[in-house]
């Protein structure tokens, strides 16, 4: 599993290198000023439409997505390029997303996202229909990991995965790079903003730390664990937990 860390890093230049060399990152369309960074010491990256900023301030569409097309136009040659988030809308209707979807230009590598509230129906379409489909939150599901949340994804994954839990296409997690997310389900990757967020408050951390190195012990964390090959389905994760006693 591919973990992505977002950026900008904060810090310092050097506390950046510090956090990133040798990482995967995201690199936001509206901050990409650790571009030049993650594509001379990252080993791949991921161009992050910034839906979700837009969302939490109240934007009803994609505000703009012809500049963040030129903008993933001029990145995609460059070593390390994974693939664009294609513009979502977090809160909108299949009909509108799918919208997105239809603009977006066949010569560029873009990423789909599912949202929680949407149909099953689209999660079957989207999956046979891309090789890579983001999983990103929606209406009624913006608490990550609420029971809500958790049933959700489970529901989430029996369309997205065949009858022995292997997923149909590659599944990237928005905003999942938590262990205790992406350990439960068969993510090829997943992104987070942790280590840039929570490197920046010294308290939690050893004395005399920089930033870089706060940010990289967060990281090393986070990269400690791995996504399973497969989903299984809560029963049958139930009756495995009763065989071990």
């Amino acid at each position: 599993m591919i973990k992505y860390h977002g950026t900008p890093m904060g810090g310092s230049k050097q506390d950046a290198h510090t956090a990133l060399a040798g990482r995967y990152a995201l690199v936001p369309f509206s901050r990409p000023d650790d571009l030049a960074l993650v594509v001379g010491a990252c080993r791949g990256f991921l161009a992050d439409n910034g839906a979700y900023s837009y969302w939490r301030k109240g934007f009803a569409e994609y505000p703009h997505y012809e500049a963040y097309v030129r903008w993933v136009e001029k990145i995609q040659p460059l070593p390390g390029f994974h693939g664009a988030i294609i513009p979502d809308h977090i809160a909108g209707d299949e009909r509108q997303n799918n919208e997105y979807l239809r603009r977006w230009p066949v010569h560029l590598t873009g990423i789909p996202v599912f949202h929680m509230h949407h149909s099953l129906d689209r999660a079957r379409w989207l999956a046979q229909t891309y090789d890579t489909v983001a999983l990103g939150g929606g209406r009624g599901y913006e608490q990550l990991k609420s029971a809500s949340w958790w049933a959700r994804m489970h529901e989430i994954m029996s369309a997205f995965c065949d009858e022995y839990g292997r997923p149909l296409c590659r599944l990237h997690g928005l905003r999942m790079l938590d262990p205790k997310v992406f350990t439960k389900f068969p993510l090829a990757s997943a992104d987070s903003v942790n280590a840039a967020r929570n490197s920046g408050s010294s308290q939690r951390f050893a004395p005399g730390l920089t930033r870089g190195e706060r940010a990289c012990l967060i990281a090393d964390r986070i990269e400690q664990q791995d996504a399973p090959q497969v989903w299984l389905r809560p029963e049958l994760l139930a009756r495995r937990q009763l065989t071990l006693f």
